[in-house]
């Protein structure tokens, strides 16, 4: 099953179905919010399953992608991890950072009260933050009990989205210097415009991992293609690991970090740092600058015979006015 949330004048949208295809939309029947849908998500789920498979027989109207929200525009709690060691290791190296502790994951709990629109400017303070994408893809889950182990953590993943988590690098050694968590290095993410149940992927999910690649174009040239599958800890662990001293309430948004890849030299990366750390380690200086106002980034997911999944995620950055 495929869904966005289109506007309607209310903070959190009106939920659609969507077609395999992308091409048509229809409203959900029975709920209107996909806040609604993912705290009754037993109850009020076969339905909308139904409604899915008579939309791909035929009728609903265009689904314009570019006019879609994010699929959760508002959520109660939006943690992300750092599940690619190839990702962390190269951050530790360049940056001469204490090794993270093996067998524990990395998390963060950022803002969650606002998550961009796929297409939409994304309005920052300044080029001199050091502006970088990060290519990610995230669970929405229903309520996960307290001390739920990795196996029944998984059950609760309700929903698979794809996400582009910006950040400010050269305010985030500052922030994270103080010892707590991180403020304004890290603005509002963007979501792609579909979110879609994990039956979507076919084997393509497994292990509580997207075996699929992340396609990253920056100004129009492909910048990497990380394939999301080599995450050192899944999403069932990364969930269990959130749960271990709290229940997680039910719109719980959940990242993997940055996919990345240690061929990474080969495939290229999911954002602007770990390509200035390579060529840092390569060439003794980086040579690719952060973003500036005007560039943009493109992300993009398909199954691997070219299905469209969760939409495409393409946006520029312009100057907070």
């Amino acid at each position: 099953m495929k869904l966005a949330t289109l506007p309607n004048q209310t903070p959190d949208g009106r939920l659609h179905v969507v077609s395999r295809d992308l091409t048509r939309c229809t409203p959900a029947e029975g709920v209107t919010t996909m806040q609604a849908l993912i705290e009754d998500w037993e109850a009020l789920a076969p339905a909308l399953a139904a409604q899915y498979e008579t939309l791909n027989a035929g009728g609903g109207t265009a689904f314009v992608p570019a006019e879609a929200l994010a699929p959760l525009p508002r959520a109660w709690q939006w943690l992300d991890g750092s599940a690619y060691d190839s990702h962390g290791d190269l951050m530790q190296t360049v940056f001469k950072l204490e090794p993270n502790p093996k067998g524990r994951p990395l998390m963060y709990q950022g803002m969650s009260h606002q998550f961009l629109p796929a297409t939409a400017d994304v309005p920052l303070p300044s080029e001199q933050d050091g502006i970088d994408f990060e290519g990610e893809f995230g669970v929405i889950c229903d309520e996960v009990p307290m001390g739920a182990d990795a196996a029944t953590a998984l059950g609760h993943v309700r929903l698979l989205v794809q996400i582009n988590d910006w950040s400010l690098r050269r305010l985030a050694p500052i922030e994270m210097k103080t010892g707590f968590g991180w403020i304004q290095a890290k603005p509002a993410c963007s979501v792609a415009p579909v979110a879609v149940t994990p039956d979507e992927l076919g084997s393509a999910w497994r292990d509580g991992r997207v075996d699929l690649p992340l396609v990253v174009d920056f100004n129009g040239t492909r910048f990497g293609a990380a394939e999301g599958y080599h995450m050192s800890f899944g999403f069932d662990e990364l969930l269990a690991h959130a749960a271990q001293s709290r229940s997680l309430v039910a719109g719980t948004i959940l990242g993997s970090g940055t996919v990345s890849n240690e061929n990474f030299r080969e495939i290229g990366s999911s954002c602007i740092a770990e390509r200035r750390g390579i060529e840092l380690l390569d060439t003794g200086a980086p040579k690719t600058d952060y973003m500036k106002f005007g560039d943009g980034v493109r992300m993009q997911c398909c199954l691997r015979d070219g299905t469209p999944l969760f939409g495409v995620i393409d946006q520029k950055v312009v100057p907070n006015t």
